[in-house]
């Protein structure tokens, strides 16, 4: 008479180019990327045999590969298999929630610096996705037009105004 108590995991939030991105990725990475891999470990093999070292470096760095590969599969396989839309929220849209492109200046500077917030799961500061479990993201959920956010950073607290939300 056991009850199945397991709780299904929290759905990755992606928005919806997050999600093309993230299946376009993983149809690569199970044709083309295997298909290359394929003949690197092939070649890789061969030449370890023609030149009888026991200690193959190109075979060893292509199995390195091929393990990263498989594993980065099965991320985007689980992330896909249990994922949520953004676009299927129910958000206000004068708050700062997930899926919003959030425009916000630095105390003490005047450049400002548009962020979306998205799931972890396509994260990419560096493109300006940040996390919405990020400390910056964390701090702007909930936060209106005009609003001043703290969030913690490796050099201290900064203090950032909300200049604009958009979705």
């Amino acid at each position: 008479m056991g009850i199945n108590t397991a709780m299904k995991p929290k759905p990755y939030l992606l928005t919806a180019e997050g999600y093309a991105r993230l299946s376009s990725e993983l149809h690569e990475l199970r044709t083309a990327g295997r298909e290359k891999l394929a003949e690197r470990l092939h070649h890789a093999f061969q030449d370890g045999q023609d030149d009888d070292f026991v200690d193959n470096a190109e075979l060893e760095a292509a199995r390195h590969e091929q393990s990263f590969l498989e594993g980065r599969i099965q991320d985007l396989e689980t992330i896909l298999s249990n994922y949520q839309l953004i676009d299927d929220l129910k958000i206000s849209k004068d708050i700062v929630g997930v899926g919003a492109r959030v425009t916000v200046k630095e105390d003490g500077f005047d450049d400002e610096e548009m962020y979306q917030l998205v799931g972890p799961a396509e994260a990419d500061p560096a493109q300006g996705r940040i996390s919405d479990e990020s400390p910056l993201g964390r701090a702007l959920i909930g936060s209106k037009k005009g609003d001043k956010v703290r969030a913690n950073a490796p050099n201290g607290l900064i203090t950032f105004n909300v200049v604009k939300i958009e979705y």
